[in-house]
């Protein structure tokens, strides 16, 4: 019995002693700073007004946002529906707003360079600008606003796609933030 108990003993002890240098993490984690992100038009989670929509104006609604942390040299906004057949559909691409900016009005104009300096992409209706919620009858796709604080102005041109934005992003977001409306037909 005493033979069996020293070499249980051995056997855990043995897992905690080992010849190989600790594991250390290679990859710095970063904890991203958040945005808070509200729109006048909708609340989270609940249904864009019909307004913003392809059935009524198609308008882009008002966005508000803070938190943008110093140092932010530009912010850029993307709007895509996850639940569209086929792959995630982009409603809209806007960067190089200034930093200082607190939100987008409503009806931002779709002009690919708008009087603040921005910049609007191309969204997947193929054209420049916000176009809202158009999904087939069913049930209500998600609509999700999502804004980010960069380190950089980019050197896009206007007409970007949002994948465009997303690879000139990489690596320069400093916080980000969404807000996620619905709408159904």
């Amino acid at each position: 019995m005493r033979v069996f108990l020293i070499i249980v003993l051995l056997v855990l002890f043995s897992g905690c002693i080992s010849d190989q240098p600790e594991e250390t993490q290679t990859d710095e984690e970063t904890i991203m700073e958040q945005i808070s992100i509200s729109s006048a038009a909708f609340k989270p989670g609940s249904s864009l007004p019909v307004e913003h929509t392809c059935d009524g104006e198609d308008r882009s609604p008002a966005l508000s946002w803070d938190t943008i942390p110093a140092g932010s040299q530009s912010i850029a906004l993307i709007v895509d529906d996850p639940d569209a057949p086929g792959k995630t559909w982009v409603h809209w691409v806007i960067y190089n707003i200034p930093p200082d900016s607190i939100g987008l009005p409503d009806a931002v104009p779709k002009n690919k360079t708008l009087d603040s300096g921005s910049l609007q992409g191309k969204n997947d209706f193929g054209r420049i600008g916000y176009n809202g919620p158009c999904p087939p009858p069913g049930k209500p796709h998600r609509y999700f606003f999502k804004v980010y604080a960069l380190d950089t102005t980019l050197s896009l041109k206007s007409g970007a796609t949002k994948s465009q934005l997303e690879a000139a992003m990489s690596g320069h977001i400093l916080a980000q933030g969404e807000i996620v409306g619905k709408y159904g037909r």
